[in-house]
């Protein structure tokens, strides 16, 4: 029998994507196990949800290292004692060293809320509507040693609306986000995914494909 994959969950500030990937572990779609989730933030709310979820909540605060090198240092020790197999980056707000990113190569996948390559980095919302666009959305990705540039996983379009500010249409974004990225865990659980000379496969039947491009799959979809 094969070994369920353990995932360790990265995350900065309240953790909502945390709590969608913590709602399809307990509802059976996800199809992984949440082994750990690391915090970088004193008193951030996802060490709460990870406690209230019976998942170890760990804290690795930045400020109490003396470098980058020796804090990364220990979260990679937390996540090999963990024996994880896949790092989800759920609102994990450092930029990982080239060093971390080449230790978990092809084992790291971040969520970001715009169709990238549109829009990377800060504030996405407020930077789509800055730009006037009619469609945005999320995206997830392999992490790679740039800014939200690695290889894109999936993605889902979400319309910018009449009378749209940041918070209304970050918070229709984040709806997205919570659907896609535990869909993209249950992928990589089942080996759907493979990386062949850095560029993601994804075993999907093509109308699969087709789909998850365009909206989020509903729960029980390949």
């Amino acid at each position: 029998m094969t070994a369920m994959l353990r995932v360790g969950v990265l995350a900065s500030g309240s953790g909502t994507n945390l709590a969608a990937l913590i709602a399809a572990q307990q509802d059976g779609r996800l199809g992984a196990e949440i082994a750990a989730v690391i915090c970088n933030v004193p008193g951030a709310r996802a060490l709460q949800r990870a406690r209230e979820a019976g998942i170890p909540a760990i804290l690795v605060d930045h400020k109490a290292h003396p470098s980058r090198e020796t804090f990364e240092a220990e979260i990679d020790r937390h996540l090999q004692a963990h024996g994880v197999g896949l790092v989800v980056l759920a609102g994990f707000m450092r930029i990982l060293s080239p060093w971390f990113v080449s230790r978990w190569q092809g084992r790291i996948v971040n969520v970001h809320p715009a169709l990238l390559p549109s829009f990377p980095g800060l504030h996405a919302a407020r930077q789509a509507l800055q730009a006037g666009v009619r469609i945005t959305g999320c995206t997830v990705h392999l992490v790679d040693e740039g800014t939200d540039t690695g290889p894109i996983l999936a993605q889902a379009a979400v319309p910018v609306l009449p009378g749209d500010d940041e918070a209304s249409l970050h918070a229709r974004v984040q709806k997205e986000e919570h659907r896609l990225l535990p869909w993209v865990v249950r992928l990589f659980a089942e080996g759907r995914i493979r990386v062949e000379e850095g560029r993601p496969i994804l075993d999907l039947p093509e109308a699969a494909w087709a789909q998850a491009s365009l909206r989020n799959p509903e729960p029980g979809e390949p």
